[in-house]
């Protein structure tokens, strides 16, 4: 069978790669062809195109780029059209995404969308369309496969979260015990400031600013893949006891006692590696404006979304900030009590994202269920 995978971003070329690996061991003859990343590509997909020509932060940034975006959807339909699937799997990335299924659909392709748009936070009437245009959604999140059908009388497929076997096997690799990411002896503070470079120059000199007021902790930065040394040297030069790491956050994250990191799949990443965090978010302010306006969720985090509570705490915008930072990371490092509350809601969100067993086998599973009807 031939199978179509569209992901723009890294989050969406890990799930991509293991939804290809489990793909490609239901279906030997299995014939990939997709947009992603690297770990798309080593999975087996032919890759059309690369992620970091895809991703584009916020409003703002999105308008600049639109002719852009409009000509990769143009190349993408041609592609689709000249390739001729047994069916597209969309993963994530609606703005794109969202787009191409409304005219596969039209086009009498059999559309699959793996990890729901989040539009119980925003742009809710999408839903309508979505269940013209998209023959089986897999949804991650617990509480999803509820809102689609209480709210939208539409059944869809709750396959579990794929990070859960993600770090799962990372945990097990490393036989559970701390990893070591650079060569220091103090205690570790991870700092994740994202993956663009306009997120990155927001957030990590608000992060960094804490490092000096706390000499006894060695604060570590993960860097972006695709995103050069010369880029962090001004940010990292001025504090003594600041390095970094490429391509070991994870690694990083299992040693360190505690980590500030910026919103998205992060969050939820460090939470499962059970790492006390703080959530860290500040955008532009148009596009920041333009978002609170919009947006009707509770929470930015995933891991106070799924838990519906306050989890780990959140300091957005105006409330990032060294103040608020130092509060904070003293009660996560301090606070005995408050640490342990943590950690007892770490392991209920585990059992909460792993029920349903490994999201992208039964993903696979209903991909290739979808060719057959």
């Amino acid at each position: 069978m031939k199978y179509y995978l569209i992901s723009g971003e890294a989050s969406g070329d890990l799930h991509g790669s293991n939804l290809i690996k489990a793909l490609k061991q239901q279906d030997p003859e299995a014939d990939i062809r997709c947009w992603g990343g690297d770990l798309m590509e080593a999975a087996g997909g032919t890759l059309v195109k690369h992620f970091r020509d895809l991703a584009f932060m916020g409003f703002a940034e999105v308008v600049k780029n639109l002719p852009v975006i409009l000509r990769n959807i143009r190349y993408c339909k041609a592609d689709i059209q000249n390739w001729q699937p047994n069916v597209l799997v969309l993963i994530d990335y609606p703005g794109f995404n969202l787009r191409i299924a409304e005219w596969a659909k039209k086009q009498g392709f059999k559309v699959a969308y793996y990890i729901s748009p989040q539009v119980w936070a925003w742009k809710e009437n999408r839903v309508k369309k979505m269940k013209q245009c998209i023959d089986k959604m897999l949804c991650i999140l617990p509480f999803e496969k509820d809102y689609y059908k209480t709210k939208w009388n539409w059944n869809v497929e709750y396959v579990g979260h794929p990070l859960v076997e993600v770090i799962d096997r990372k945990i097990k690799e490393s036989g559970n015990k701390k990893q070591e990411a650079g060569d220091h002896h103090k205690a570790i503070i991870a700092l994740l400031p994202g993956s663009r470079k306009q997120e990155i120059s927001k957030k990590l000199p608000i992060m960094l600013s804490v490092a000096p007021l706390f000499p006894d902790y060695h604060f570590v930065v993960a860097k972006a893949p695709g995103l050069d040394d010369a880029f962090y040297q001004p940010f990292l030069a001025s504090a003594p006891n600041v390095s970094s790491v490429s391509n070991q956050t994870y690694e990083l994250l299992m040693q360190s006692d505690a980590a500030l990191v910026t919103s998205g799949t992060a969050t939820l990443e460090t939470a499962l590696l059970k790492v006390p965090e703080i959530v860290c978010y500040k955008g532009s302010n148009i596009s920041y404006q333009i978002a609170k306006r919009l947006i009707s969720i509770k929470y930015i985090s995933l891991v106070n979304l799924i838990m519906d509570k306050l989890v780990v705490k959140e300091l957005i915008q105006q409330e990032l900030n060294t103040k608020n930072l130092v509060h904070e990371l003293h009660l996560i490092l301090e606070n005995k009590q408050h640490r342990q509350q943590i950690m007892s809601d770490y392991a209920v969100l585990w059992e909460r994202l792993s029920e349903s067993g490994n999201a992208s086998s039964l993903a696979a599973q209903q991909v290739i269920s979808l060719i057959k009807k």
